[in-house]
């Protein structure tokens, strides 16, 4: 497959559709150089987005935590999404949604005289996991930890967050692992690079609380499956030597959705049929 740069196929940009090779942004872009940027990823299933209302407010929410409200209100993100796909002939595709402090009459930390533009893509993507969605991710753990909500604002999806992510993401792959999982500053276990975590204990649903890393959709959506179905769920703060007596794992995430894990570090878990179960319950639920 070509590069992200060089494919055929039209990108909404700036309220109207370009074609893909010129959507392009200028070298002293702000964002480029102080990551001021936010961006969302949704999946698109037979012509539907799941959750995408959800998926453009938080967006926008994304963008006032940055100090960076976005020219365009839900209704026209929505519209612009729906243009895209349209115009690529998907019905089932990956919508990367992104807005940012463009090149302006500011160079500098401060960028307020610099427009916020956006742009809306979408391509066909399968697996995030690739064959590891079937058998188990195995993930490495991640020497970065996820800061403090005091040093940056975890509710933001925001470009210059996942720096790290991208560093221990590497890292991962380079030890043969299909990802890693992060502790938060204060030792607890946080996440993955890009999805969130679930752990399963004697029936007990377990999972981080979401006080220092993204509260994801696909997270809360399952969150909602396990309780629908009378299955106890724990949000609450996992401490590592904890991970010994989990006997089932998973990554929540719209690029990940619903990923079994076999492996962190030397940790070992089955793929059960509670995971099992809540996996093919979802794929059912965004294809509904």
């Amino acid at each position: 497959m070509a590069g992200y740069d060089d494919r055929d196929g039209k990108i909404w940009m700036d309220g109207k559709l370009v074609d893909w090779r010129d959507a392009n942004v200028h070298i002293l872009t702000h964002a480029m150089h102080y990551a001021s940027s936010v961006f969302e990823g949704e999946r698109c299933y037979n012509g539907k987005i799941f959750k995408s209302v959800q998926h453009s407010e938080r967006l926008r929410k994304s963008g006032e935590l940055l100090d960076m409200p976005l020219p365009y209100s839900v209704a026209e993100i929505e519209a612009a999404k729906e243009a895209t796909l349209k115009a690529n002939g998907f019905t089932n595709a990956y919508v990367r949604a992104l807005a940012w402090r463009g090149a302006g009459e500011d160079m500098g930390v401060a960028a307020k005289r610099n427009p916020i533009r956006m742009a809306i893509a979408a391509w066909e993507w399968g697996n995030y996991y690739g064959d590891a969605k079937m058998k188990g991710a195995k993930l490495d753990i991640a020497k970065w930890k996820r800061p403090s909500p005091e040093t940056i604002p975890h509710a933001a999806k925001a470009a210059g967050l996942y720096m790290i992510c991208t560093m221990s993401k590497h890292a991962a792959e380079a030890k043969g692992c299909s990802d890693a999982m992060m502790f938060d500053y204060r030792g607890y276990v946080a996440e993955a690079t890009g999805a969130n975590i679930f752990f399963v204990r004697d029936g007990v649903v377990h999972t981080p609380l979401a006080d220092g890393i993204l509260n994801g959709i696909t997270r809360q959506t399952v969150i909602g499956m396990l309780k629908a179905k009378g299955i106890e769920v724990q949000e609450r703060r996992i401490e590592a030597h904890e991970l010994e007596a989990m006997q089932q794992c998973w990554l929540t995430g719209t690029a990940a959705e619903i990923t079994p894990v076999g492996q962190i570090g030397d940790y070992n878990f089955e793929v059960g049929q509670l995971t099992r179960e809540i996996s093919a319950e979802y794929e059912a639920l965004v294809r509904a």
